[in-house]
């Protein structure tokens, strides 16, 4: 289905082969499986230079509708897609730091699906599936939210809760693989042979793909760079370690930096991590110099922290995105990328494509409903590896 959607309308079944490396009668036989089950059609003809036209494939949008889910510490975001991931309808709801219990999230996220559905006259026999991405450690197959250390969540079974809610198919995972399926899906991960995404957000992390699937490691913990150590006995993590990546860059550790900087600041906003990170951008582009300070600061334990990790996966392209990014990475890029070459191999930092996230919609929640889609796809027609491929 990948190769479908980066064709940015309709595809041969020559021009999938091309691409993909699947032998004529592989994608002959992954095609008319998708067309069978209604996801493809075929657009047109075209002339095939003798012998009978060529038939083109496109994605059938009314085929069905995804949902999308980007659970994050202070957000709930919903989005509802037809099946060429154009949006319908969005809808977001904060979340207080204390309005964490998993029965007050669920009932949160059921609220807003409903609320998606009702705006569109959706009925929910047409909803193919519910991607939703929740932060922390994952059970993929199982659908539990290992852990969520921002939560102090355990072992629950969040996709059963949610599903027996909404009462529709839900697939669950973590917004960094949401967020690299995105970008492999829609974004700069197409064509890239290894490709890493950073996520700055309340959390910090990297989704990393590599030959063109999304690497998860044994138990799906790939990406926890944000839990990897840049400073010895620095500063208290979240997830109970000291120096981690996370508590110098992520908001809480960027806020922390600006109240260590100067305590009588007025761009910090009392118990609101994004109206200060709002704050601290609108003094960037001031000029004011505290701001360029923390600015300076967080990109060199950023750019500390990329540098191992472009020496370990020696990507081709590393995508800079999530909310903190989206406000601030115009202003911190330029110094990453200058501090970066303090710390990354010259051969492997010379390979690198830099890009700041430009999917024009919330990446984790397009990653969702890709998810989403995968998986109804390998309910209907196993092994999912093979749609992944076409």
């Amino acid at each position: 289905m990948r190769c479908v959607y980066a064709s940015g309308g309709d595809v041969s079944r020559q021009e999938i082969m091309t691409a993909t490396g699947l032998s004529p009668a592989t994608v002959a036989t992954l095609t008319n499986e998708l067309l069978d089950v209604g996801v493809l059609v075929e657009s047109r003809f075209e002339d095939s230079g003798g012998g009978r036209p060529r038939a083109r494939l496109a994605v059938n949008p009314e085929r069905g509708r995804l949902i999308g889910v980007d659970i994050a510490e202070t957000y709930v975001h919903v989005e509802l897609f037809d099946l060429a991931f154009g949006v319908l309808d969005a809808r977001e709801r904060h979340l207080d730091r204390t309005d964490n219990d998993p029965a007050d999230v669920v009932a949160h996220i059921a609220a807003e699906v409903d609320a998606v559905l009702a705006a569109r006259a959706v009925p929910r026999g047409s909803v193919l599936g519910v991607g939703v991405s929740l932060p922390g450690q994952v059970d993929r197959p199982g659908g539990v939210s290992v852990y969520a250390p921002n939560w102090n969540w355990h072992d629950v079974p969040f996709r059963s809760l949610l599903g027996d809610r909404v009462d529709l198919p839900v697939y669950v995972d973590n917004p960094l693989r949401a967020s690299a399926v995105a970008e492999l899906w829609f974004g700069a991960g197409r064509g890239s042979a290894s490709l890493v995404v950073v996520t700055v957000g309340t959390g910090v992390g990297a989704g990393i793909a590599i030959d063109d699937a999304v690497y998860r490691g044994v138990t799906n913990s790939a990406g926890e760079w944000g839990h990897s150590c840049i400073v010895l006995d620095g500063r208290l993590c979240r997830c109970g370690s000291r120096g981690c990546v996370e508590a110098y860059v992520g908001a809480p550790g960027i806020i922390q930096t600006l109240r260590e900087l100067d305590a009588a600041s007025d761009i910090p906003r009392p118990d609101d991590e994004t109206a200060t990170i709002d704050a601290l951008a609108g003094a960037l582009a001031e000029g004011d110099p505290l701001a360029a300070k923390v600015a300076t600061d967080t990109s060199r334990y950023l750019g500390a922290a990329l540098g191992n990790l472009i020496n370990i996966v020696n990507p081709d392209t590393v995508v800079l995105g999530g909310w903190v990014m989206a406000r601030l990475g115009d202003h911190l890029l330029p110094k990453i990328r200058a501090a970066t070459t303090q710390h990354a191999l010259p051969q492997p930092l010379r390979a690198v494509h830099w890009r700041l996230c430009a999917l024009p919609h919330n990446p984790v929640s397009v990653g969702a409903a890709a998810l989403a889609l995968e998986g109804f796809l390998s309910s209907v027609r196993p092994p999912v590896h093979s749609a992944q491929s076409t």
